[in-house]
Order: C-alpha cells, then structure tokens, then sequence
C-alpha cells in the first residue's frame, strides 16, 4: 500500500502569537488509488525552539487516528511569543506506509489571524503537496531476497548479507 498526505484545510494561517489557534490543521490520508485510508495514525509535531506553541495536551507532538473519510485533525494550540514560520512536521503512518509533509503557519504581531485555506500546497522549492513515500521497499527487499534464495543465487542463511538495489540513484537494502 502506498500512502498519500495533503494538507486540506489551515496551511499557511497566522496567528498572534501568544493566542490560542481559532480554527484547526486537516490533513486528507488516501492510497494510491485517492480512496481516503481508514484508521492511519497521523502525528502532528511543532518545533522545539522559535515560533511554536503546544497542543491541548501541553505537549508538542499529537497523534490522531484518520476516520472513515481519511481525515485527521488538530486545533486548539497554544502558541508561544515568538514571531515566525511554525513549521509542523506531519507524518500519516498505515501498516508499513508512510508519508510526510511539512505545513507552515505563521505567528505574526502585525498580522490579523486567518484560519487558512484548502487547496494545493506549493513547497519552498516548488515541489508539490503530495509526498510518496514508501515503506514497502522493506517488503520487497524480504521478497527479493526470498526469490534469491530460491533461486540458489546466494550463499549464505543471513537474510542480511544480501544487498537490493532499487531505482537510479539506488537505494540498497542490506549490506552493500
């Protein structure tokens, strides 16, 4: 399974700073296909240092389970009084997918506090908003493995001795 993260509703708000965030951040979890993804853990996590703040936990990091629709949501934080970009780091999790993604906020004493918006998100260096990332290669590496064996095409009962190489630039598995 290949997960896909989106950020669908509070990118790019400012706040305040010192005030407590007025409207929420939504991501949208779905698989290769768009079908959202029920029951993926998505962690929220807020900067240790410079602007930041806490989530009603008092805690910087929050995890919340995707319902039915694929969609995790957080609200209520605290913000500290420090101006700047709040860079929350968010991770959606499913079986062994993974994908991540990036969502600025801003903490402003001369901004008035929006809630946000929906739409695409354009990253810094103007990638997109969809980050593939797949954990399966994990899984590929112990099938491909498994077909090296049968195949007699390794010598030796460690599962660890044997390397696969993935894609240009190559990603190894295993030892090189």
């Amino acid at each position: 399974m290949i997960v896909q993260l989106q950020v669908v509703e509070g990118d790019g708000a400012t706040y305040q700073p010192g005030s407590r965030a007025t409207r929420g951040l939504t991501v949208l979890v779905t698989d290769e296909a768009g079908q959202p993804v029920n029951m993926a853990s998505v962690s929220f996590r807020l900067p240790d240092q410079g602007a930041s703040g806490t989530f009603n936990t008092g805690l910087r990091t929050a995890v919340v389970t995707t319902g039915p629709d694929g969609r995790a949501s957080v609200w209520g934080m605290q913000w500290n009084k420090t101006p700047g970009p709040v860079e929350i780091r968010i991770t959606a999790v499913k079986d062994q997918a993974r994908a991540g993604i990036i969502s600025t906020l801003h903490l402003s004493e001369n901004g008035t506090p929006t809630a946000g918006g929906t739409g695409e998100f354009k990253a810094p260096h103007g990638g997109h908003k969809w980050i593939w990332l797949v954990a399966a290669a994990a899984a590929a590496g112990g099938g491909a493995f498994a077909f090296m064996r049968s195949q007699g095409s390794s010598s030796s009962t460690n599962p660890a001795d044997a390397a696969l190489n993935i894609g240009a630039p190559s990603i190894t598995i295993g030892h090189p």
